[in-house]
């Protein structure tokens, strides 16, 4: 499950991080939004350990996860320096510099020391990870016992219509619009050719499975384009 593309994506992210938070609100018409509140709405109200939110880019889902409880405090990582750059600025612009720390690391070696957080959130990073398997072990690894996975990710619908629509809208619209705003056109013809080739729902599921999280679940989101995983640490 290694692709070679993806372990350098964070070189592609870096190039457009300055139109990245941009071409999220335009490209899911302001939907990313209320996607990345239903994942934050999944946090275990225990506020004692910390949350980890693996592939942080920008910073919005850790800054949707302090803003959420005062207590809560919460870690951001990723390989993007660019990225992080920016997450930080956005954090010390909300006063949350003292809730919120962001470090460069990657996900198939997160550098935090086992059972270490209480919940791990990642949102459309998943399917950047060279090897699945390895990103959930390590995921596994630095939850305490009883912690939660929630991953957002981008699905397909099962809606025929609805499949035939969104798989027009990413193959034509969104290279267009991404190559047009952001100036790379490369990133966003790359953002389909992953979201097409990424396992999704009850295949996912395995995978959380087999990574040995108990109970994984698959809720589609708007139809399916979007689908938010949940899964416990026995």
């Amino acid at each position: 499950m290694v692709s070679p593309s993806r372990h350098d994506v964070h070189r592609m992210f870096d190039r457009i991080s300055p139109r990245y938070d941009l071409l999220n609100r335009l490209l899911s018409l302001g939907l990313d939004r209320a996607w990345r509140r239903r994942a934050v709405a999944e946090l275990p109200r225990d506020t004692e350990t910390p949350v980890l939110d693996l592939a942080c880019g920008t910073g919005d889902v850790a800054l949707a996860a302090a803003a959420a409880h005062a207590q809560r405090r919460v870690i951001g990582i990723d390989m993007a320096e660019r990225m992080l750059t920016l997450a930080t600025t956005k954090a010390a612009a909300q006063g949350w510099s003292d809730r919120i720390q962001f470090l460069r690391g990657d996900g198939h070696a997160l550098p935090l020391p086992d059972e270490s957080v209480g919940a791990v959130t990642i949102a459309f990073g998943i399917r950047n990870m060279a090897d699945l398997d390895v990103c959930l072990g390590e995921m596994r690894r630095v939850l305490r016992r009883g912690g939660k996975a929630i991953i957002l990710e981008f699905s397909l619908p099962q809606n025929r219509l609805l499949r035939r629509l969104h798989l027009f809208y990413i193959r034509r619209i969104v290279p267009v619009v991404g190559r047009t705003v952001s100036g790379d056109s490369y990133a966003y013809a790359y953002l389909n050719q992953t979201i097409e080739t990424f396992p999704y729902g009850t295949a996912f599921c395995e995978l959380m499975a087999r990574a040995g999280f108990t109970a994984p679940q698959a809720r589609p989101l708007n139809g399916g384009i979007v689908t938010l995983y949940t899964g416990q640490k026995p």
